[in-house]
């Protein structure tokens, strides 16, 4: 059974979608641990509710990022995670981590990669961005994390249409009916062993 890593800083609408998910079935896989660096994130609540380990660890309260990586590298071992997902996690991960589970962490991004990407554009400034730019095409992209924030290797992508009357909030809510779909789309297919990583090309396996 493939142990994953959940982290993240907001309401946990990824995660929630994620583990129902995997009460059907469709991924086979546990949510191990639950990891925020807020102490009063709503993804704790999400975890408490299953009974799902829960894991405060905020960078900042460390005084050097080596710290901080060892103790998360401590808890990454206690249970044994093959996987790491990043589900509205705001924090950027040390190298360290990036290295040692390479093409083993996951992360989501509310528009098509590489357009309307990197370090400041998350939630509802990439739809207001998207908007502004008077493109007709957004979407959502699941990638590998990288060193760098939004341009590590593409797994799946799918395209969301911008509509005339659209307002950041409409096309929000949009994109994250997709990103709910398309997330564990892409858990399911590395629980599969179903995804092969060349140089910058996902490759999935029939």
């Amino acid at each position: 059974m493939l142990n994953i890593a959940v982290f993240g800083s907001g309401r946990g609408t990824n995660a929630q979608s994620i583990l129902e998910n995997i009460d059907r079935g469709s991924i086979r896989a546990c949510v191990s641990i639950v990891i925020s660096n807020k102490s009063d994130a709503g993804i704790f609540t999400i975890a408490d509710a299953r009974g799902i380990p829960r894991q405060y660890l905020n960078p900042s309260d460390y005084g050097t990022e080596e710290e901080y990586t060892d103790t998360l590298i401590s808890v990454l071992d206690k249970y044994d995670i093959g996987l790491i997902i990043l589900a509205g996690y705001l924090k950027k991960i040390p190298s360290t981590i990036i290295s040692r589970y390479r093409n083993r962490i996951m992360n989501i991004h509310p528009a098509l990669l590489p357009a309307f990407g990197g370090a400041g554009m998350y939630g509802m400034r990439v739809h207001q961005s998207v908007i502004e730019y008077g493109v007709k095409i957004t979407g959502v992209t699941v990638h590998f994390v990288d060193e760098e924030y939004d341009r590590g290797p593409i797994i799946v992508q799918e395209a969301v249409e911008v509509f005339d009357n659209d307002t950041p909030h409409t096309l929000a809510k949009r994109v994250l009916s997709v990103e709910h779909k398309l997330y564990s789309k892409a858990i399911a297919l590395f629980a599969e062993h179903r995804l092969r990583v060349d140089n910058r090309r996902v490759y999935i396996d029939k």
